[in-house]
């Protein structure tokens, strides 16, 4: 007869705490200096550009104007200071890449090993039952204060004031806490990681469009976002501090409602299960490929309907753009083109957009091959009469798939709301063929992520996020920082045409595409030499 030790609900947080912060340490310091870095840059070239008040009088008076722009960057009332233009410019940016850092630290450390069967050798030793959930939330607490101190002090020393950098800091850590405190309810909702991302990745897109939403219209839409809130304590203007405590609220009830959460369902499980699979599958799923499209399909949608509603918000902000470039020529440059095509350059830009989404749902979906086999689940498929390069090639062509959806999705939503806006329906095809012209650089970054899984697989998802990010920055900062050209180099949307602005580049899209099949063929003789689940 055995008796079962009961231990208190939170035994052994600190030591889950202190492997959760060691597993993490080649992770976070890059998501922190990257959010650091960017405040940084951003900082300087304001202070550099702006700096009379003449110019920042004229920056506000032609912001206010234009729904546009108010809505990519935030409320104008910001812009009375050049601290508050700091602000304007990047605060959504930064919320946003904190939000996300939250979001995969919380799910690394709570669904993913409970699927992966980590968590049930965890409870296995004198841990208490939610030890596991408490020690993600405080590892998320402690990330999220080094952060606040990182862009505090990185404010301070590039000349900002101090009661608003410390304001910045503060609201920036309490966006991601709060994030965090929502992945740990969707761990208890959800069975799979990836229900778990889609859904706060879906809640942050609707945190930034709430504040688009508020910023440019009503601006009680924007007190539902996180976002809206952190913008809305007005740093280096007002300083208002109160807001910090919805953060804290919002915080402690969602804390709250994952613990209940999780005494009312199996360890392991979610409370919404694994749908009954058919008693027998279909053809379909006889092949590597098929598989990975059956596994992946619920992801490319959600990114196809993310990109596509992404891409109406921008184009219904299109018409209005042409004002604005030629109330202010010397961002003409940042888009490229002259003002008579303006409309262009910002649909030539917001594409670019719908591009980085397209890569990001190419790089998940092909290191989810490296997840697959990391797990153990590949060795099934592999014992059967399945190469290990038709293997990894179905995840590749799934992923090279998955992304030309998200691509033509953006632009055809970009299109068609611009379309009807301007009463020219064929803008929704125009645009999505557009959106194409960029596919051969999407397909690098994918290609890229796949070599690594062949020769590097022990690192492969870092270094693939890492390339990744390297790609954002390239397009996004080096022109608006005015850092050297050749950082760009290795970034395949660098060397894209700016369509619809420019006319395609059929010369640079056939290299960028033999390129992909090079870094196709890497990754095919990376998996032939080494052992698979390595």
């Amino acid at each position: 007869m055995s008796t079962a030790i009961a231990y208190p609900e939170t035994a052994g947080v600190r030591t889950l705490l202190r492997f959760a912060m060691r597993r993490e340490r080649w992770i976070l310091p890059w998501w922190l200096l990257g959010t650091a870095a960017l405040l940084g840059l951003q900082s300087v070239s304001s202070q550099n550009f702006y700096d009379t008040p003449a110019k920042l009088a004229q920056l506000r008076a032609t912001m206010e104007a234009n729904a546009a722009i108010v809505a990519m960057g935030g409320p104008t009332r910001l812009l009375e200071t050049v601290g508050g233009e700091v602000v304007f410019e990047i605060f959504a940016y930064l919320a946003i890449v904190v939000s996300l850092m939250n979001m995969f630290l919380i799910g690394r450390n709570t669904r993913s090993d409970e699927e992966a069967g980590r968590a049930e050798l965890i409870q296995s030793a004198p841990v208490g039952r939610r030890s596991i959930i408490v020690a993600a939330l405080l590892g998320a607490l402690v990330v999220d204060s080094v952060a606040a101190l990182l862009i505090f002090g990185t404010a301070v020393v590039s000349g900002l004031p101090l009661a608003g950098s410390l304001l910045v800091g503060m609201s920036i850590a309490g966006i991601g806490f709060t994030v965090a405190a929502a992945t740990a309810v969707a761990a208890q909702i959800f069975e799979n990681p990836r229900s778990v991302y889609g859904t706060v990745i879906a809640l942050i897109a609707g945190m930034y469009v709430a504040r688009a939403v508020g910023d440019t219209g009503t601006d009680a839409v924007a007190w539902l976002s996180p976002i809206g809130w952190g913008q809305r304590t007005y740093p280096y203007v007002d300083d208002r501090w109160w807001p910090l405590t919805l953060f804290a609220a919002t915080s402690a009830v969602l804390i709250a409602t994952a613990v209940w959460l999780s005494r009312h369902r199996d360890f392991g499980a979610g409370l919404l299960g694994y749908r009954t699979g058919r008693a027998a599958a279909s053809r379909f799923l006889g092949s590597p490929m098929g598989l990975a499209w059956r596994l992946q399909r619920g992801a490319v949608l959600g990114w196809a309907v993310g990109a596509a509603v992404l891409g109406g918000a921008y184009g219904s902000f299109a018409d209005s753009i042409e004002q604005f470039l030629a109330d202010n020529p010397e961002l003409v440059a940042f888009l490229g083109g002259d003002v008579h095509d303006a409309v262009d350059s910002y649909l030539a830009f917001t594409l670019t957009i719908s591009a980085l989404l397209a890569a990001a749902c190419g790089v998940a979906g092909v290191l989810r091959a490296r997840s697959e086999e990391d797990r153990g689940r590949s060795e099934l498929i592999l014992a059967g009469p399945v190469g290990r390069v038709r293997w990894l090639m179905g995840y590749v062509a799934v992923a090279m798939a998955g992304s030309a959806m998200v691509l033509v999705a953006g632009g055809f939503g970009e299109g068609l709301v611009h379309g009807l806006r301007v009463d020219e329906p064929s803008q929704a095809l125009r645009l999505a063929a557009s959106a194409l012209a960029s596919l051969p650089a999407v397909w690098v970054v994918v290609a890229a992520s796949a070599a690594f899984i062949g020769w590097v697989p022990e690192v492969s998802a870092v270094l693939g996020w890492t390339y990744y990010g390297y790609v954002v920055v390239a397009v996004l900062f080096i022109d608006a920082f005015d850092l050297p050209g050749w950082l760009a180099v290795l970034s395949p949307l660098r060397h894209t045409a700016l369509v619809p602005l420019e006319s395609p580049d059929w010369f640079a899209s056939s290299v960028l595409l033999a390129a992909t099949v090079v870094l196709t063929g890497v990754a095919q003789a990376g998996i032939r030499r080494r052992d698979v689940g390595r």
